[in-house]
């Protein structure tokens, strides 16, 4: 375990180093690519072991809520699982890695820290409401997933998880990266003395 963390702080410390060069020599680019990619993967090793338990969690509450609003699924949010009593038969969902979101923040986080479009604080503030907004769009995935599950019977499960929740959940996700990455971009970009923004 000792090995483990000197092994991260010696590739944090040459990443950081890393950074400060790409920097000081003016390469934006490399920049944002070297500093996204580093902090995706120290989060993912460092936080999404403490992370996804409690992802799980709330996303199985928050669907739950509406499945406690339209009868058709209950929500076990302390063991993060949902239950479904279909007219063709009960199935049982575990909210687990994948459906927990922690793949989607991490990665949104970790463009959005390298992304010199904003501020520190409009970034401060697109982190939090980005999370939520992810959130609450992967919750919307579980939700159609377990209302076509109880509707159409859990035959439909494979088909709804794998093809439909994600589709609902990937639309959700262009959404938000354009309008937090594309269209700022293209508002404040300068060509010489010219510029698309006021900024």
């Amino acid at each position: 375990m000792m090995l483990r963390y000197i092994i991260c702080a010696v590739l944090v410390a040459a990443w950081i180093y890393l950074l400060s060069v790409l920097d000081r020599a003016k390469l934006n680019f490399w920049h944002f690519i070297a500093g996204s990619l580093g902090l995706f993967l120290f989060l993912m090793v460092m936080i999404r072991p403490v992370m996804v338990d409690p992802l799980s969690k709330t996303v199985a509450a928050m669907a739950g809520l509406i499945g406690s609003i339209t009868k058709t699924f209950t929500a076990f949010f302390r063991y993060g699982i949902i239950f479904i009593n279909s007219a063709s038969g009960a199935i049982t969902l575990q909210i687990d890695f994948e459906c927990s979101g922690i793949i989607e923040i991490m990665a949104y986080l970790s463009l959005l820290v390298f992304f010199r479009v904003y501020t520190k604080h409009e970034r401060v503030f697109l982190s939090i409401a980005g999370v939520a907004y992810i959130m609450i769009a992967n919750a919307l995935r579980v939700l159609v997933i377990c209302e076509a599950i109880y509707f159409l019977g859990p035959e439909v499960y494979h088909v709804s998880h794998a093809i439909v929740g994600r589709i609902v959940f990937y639309v959700l996700s262009i959404v938000l990266y354009f309008f937090v990455f594309t269209k700022p971009h293209i508002i404040r970009m300068k060509i010489g003395k010219f510029t698309y923004g006021h900024s």
